[in-house]
């Protein structure tokens, strides 16, 4: 008769999985909507936790969206190919040589790593990008940028059509312009505008900090939409996160019910954020 000896640790996975069920019961049926990169991205390991928390999510009855951006694979690419950029104010200008690389490395390479990452878990994971049954179509944000666009119109119907078949879309950031071009959007941008237009219950922007700080250097848990307005006027919000509170704030404005903001490298975060009392980083709500 083999012994069993229990251990502190599996007592207290238990614990956490049974402490879990009300957050799975408020999730059930539920949109949430990850913007994916950062650190995760390149890295094998921090993708595979990625991806098996994606197909959890699936399996107990979220409906995960996966935006993911690319950037630094598409300066890698274009050094490569001996592409030089040009820049106006600090933002790379995307011509049409550029253009190709963006759609070549965002739709493919770093698109199809994701979705191969969480079918390997065992999920149902479809790749596309917003040209695709004209999900995204967008506008020049600046004409100086070259083929820079901002969603101007989004069309989620192919995204419920993949929610009712069980698969989880993972969406590069692309769309199509109303002359038949093809527009690269910041990945941010792309997450809050599809979130906006499912209304979705949660938006995670998956980032390389752990969230808000406020004048103190803390990071704030939860903050309302005047808050955050509030900080970015007096400059405690500055930077990198202005951008992504911004985003948050559009969201937000569009439908979405909460925007999270929150460290992707660490382990398991969607799901923390998600499925404990903890969260894991700084919630905007309106």
């Amino acid at each position: 008769m083999k012994r069993r000896d229990m251990n502190r640790d599996w007592i207290s996975t238990a614990r956490t999985l049974s402490e879990a069920l009300p957050y799975l019961q408020r999730y059930d049926d539920a949109i949430v909507v990850i913007k994916f990169g950062g650190h995760a991205m390149g890295d094998d390991e921090a993708m595979e936790t990625f991806a098996r928390d994606v197909v959890l999510m699936r399996q107990v009855g979220v409906n995960p969206v996966i935006v993911h951006g690319g950037g630094p694979m598409i300066n890698e690419m274009l050094d490569k190919l001996a592409i030089k950029s040009e820049f106006v104010n600090g933002k790379r200008v995307t011509d049409e040589a550029t253009m190709e690389v963006v759609e070549m490395v965002l739709s493919g390479r770093v698109n199809k790593r994701i979705v191969q990452a969480i079918n390997a878990q065992g999920g149902r994971a479809v790749g596309l990008s917003g040209k695709d049954a004209n999900l995204v179509i967008c506008d020049p944000a600046d004409p100086a940028l070259g083929l820079v666009g901002v969603p101007s119109e989004v069309d989620p119907r192919i995204l419920h059509t993949l929610f009712r078949d069980d698969a989880i879309p993972v969406i590069a950031p692309l769309g199509a312009g109303r002359a038949g071009e093809t527009f690269n959007i910041n990945g941010d941008t792309m997450a809050g505008a599809i979130a906006a237009a499912l209304k979705a219950d949660r938006l995670l922007l998956l980032t390389d900090v752990d969230g808000v700080r406020d004048a103190s250097g803390h990071v704030v848990t939860e903050l309302k939409a005047d808050a955050v307005r509030a900080m970015t006027a007096d400059g405690t919000i500055s930077g990198g996160m202005i951008p992504k509170t911004e985003t948050a704030l559009q969201a937000i404005e569009g439908g979405v019910r909460a925007v999270v903001i929150l460290d992707g490298r660490v382990p398991n975060a969607p799901l923390l954020e998600l499925f404990t009392e903890h969260g894991a980083g700084s919630m905007i709500r309106a």
